[in-house]
């Protein structure tokens, strides 16, 4: 029978017609797989469309006033009208303000020194100090090119400034962490995060299904071992995989691409090994739901994806709608490129990053949490 008399025989049509029906059905009972079918559009669609933006505005900004004058206040007042910074700080030292900065807490400090407005009366053209967070560039360039512009107005509503139609004054902008933005030393954290996410996920993710898939499991539950000694048992080793791709990747960082250590390694390591548990401790809860490695995979990743684009990874965490921010707190990710970024590049302590820290922690504890109490209700 020739390709043409089989598609056009009846018989042909009729045993399509049950191979649609049957994947139509199968596909139906596989719910994740349906979920994943349908909210991964959606989710791209949401998170591009309304959570990430290049151009980011409301950047928290820190002022420190060394004098108390009609100038500063201008100064402050046109700060807090543009749509690129937001006064979230108002320091009175030097050391508070580059705290902030270490911390991340804030991406801009404003210093107006005193005898300010003093020596712009006198048309003695005196400095604006600016101290911007250049680990994330892409988050500093754009502020940075509109702060003489928005300085500049402030000072044109004051009458008592004589004549504005030069630059008035000097701004000395000092870029930190990364004054050449070059982009290397912003990526190559956020990729160490990256990377162990999605490695760690989808192993341990793998785990429990693969032991019932193997028949396996029934072995393990005929032992006197309880759930939570499984799953340390199956965490572990991976712990030590993770930290062995963490060392590779911070090693090439430092020899392809020049990236520093400016803070102190063992605490990377730390917060490292943390971030890593951490990320196992959720890929074994995947595979507690999950009723095979497909699912266990596809949860994998639509947890992979939203992470990646609301940890300030790829687009800058400080441009986000405030909900897409909230949403980015859950995620390990975000924490960690901020501790990655922290202490390769600021030299951060534990002191300016026991948020993020105690965030991983906390993180960790609710997925170990809820992995033990679905595998003893899954599997007795």
């Amino acid at each position: 029978m020739t390709f043409a008399q089989l598609f056009r025989s009846d018989g042909f049509w009729r045993n399509v017609r049950a191979m649609i029906l049957k994947e139509a059905l199968q596909l139906r009972r596989d719910r994740v797989t349906l979920a994943t079918m349908i909210t991964v559009p959606l989710m791209q669609l949401t998170l591009f469309g309304y959570a990430i933006n290049t151009t980011p505005h409301d950047l928290p900004t820190a002022v420190l006033l060394q004098e108390t004058s009609d100038v500063g206040r201008s100064i402050v007042a046109a700060l807090e009208n543009t749509k690129y910074f937001k006064v979230t700080q108002r320091v009175h030292s030097v050391d508070e303000f580059d705290h902030l900065l270490a911390s991340g807490k804030v991406l801009f400090g404003v210093e107006i020194p005193a005898g300010f407005e003093r020596a712009l009366r006198r048309g003695d053209k005196p400095a604006l100090l600016v101290a911007a967070d250049a680990t994330d560039p892409v988050a500093a360039g754009s502020a940075l090119g509109s702060l003489a512009q928005v300085v500049q107005t402030a000072l044109r509503n004051d009458r008592a400034i004589p004549d504005i139609g030069a630059m008035p004054f000097e701004i000395r902008a000092h870029a930190r962490y990364n004054p050449a933005a070059e982009t290397q030393l912003n990526i190559v954290p956020g990729l160490l995060g990256t990377i162990l996410t999605m490695t760690m996920l989808i192993f341990t993710s793998l785990s429990v299904t693969r032991e019932t898939e193997r028949g396996t499991m029934e072995s393990l539950l005929s032992m006197p071992i309880t759930p939570l000694e499984i799953m340390l048992g199956k965490i572990l080793p991976y712990v030590l995989i993770g930290f062995f791709q963490a060392t590779l990747i911070v090693g090439a960082g430092l020899v392809l691409f020049q990236v520093p250590i400016v803070g102190n390694v063992f605490l990377l390591a730390f917060l490292t090994t943390l971030f890593i548990a951490t990320n196992l401790a959720m890929g074994y809860t995947f595979s507690t739901l999950a009723e095979n490695q497909l699912q266990a995979v596809q949860m994998s990743m639509m947890t992979f994806l939203p992470s990646m684009l609301l940890s300030g990874f790829l687009f800058p965490y400080a441009g986000m709608p405030v909900w897409a921010q909230y949403l980015g707190e859950i995620f390990p990710l975000t924490h960690f490129i901020r501790i990655a970024r922290a202490v390769m590049l600021k030299g951060s302590n534990l002191i300016d990053l026991h948020y993020d820290a105690l965030m991983l922690f906390i993180l960790m504890l609710i997925a170990m949490g809820v992995a033990v109490t679905r595998f003893r209700r899954t599997l007795d």
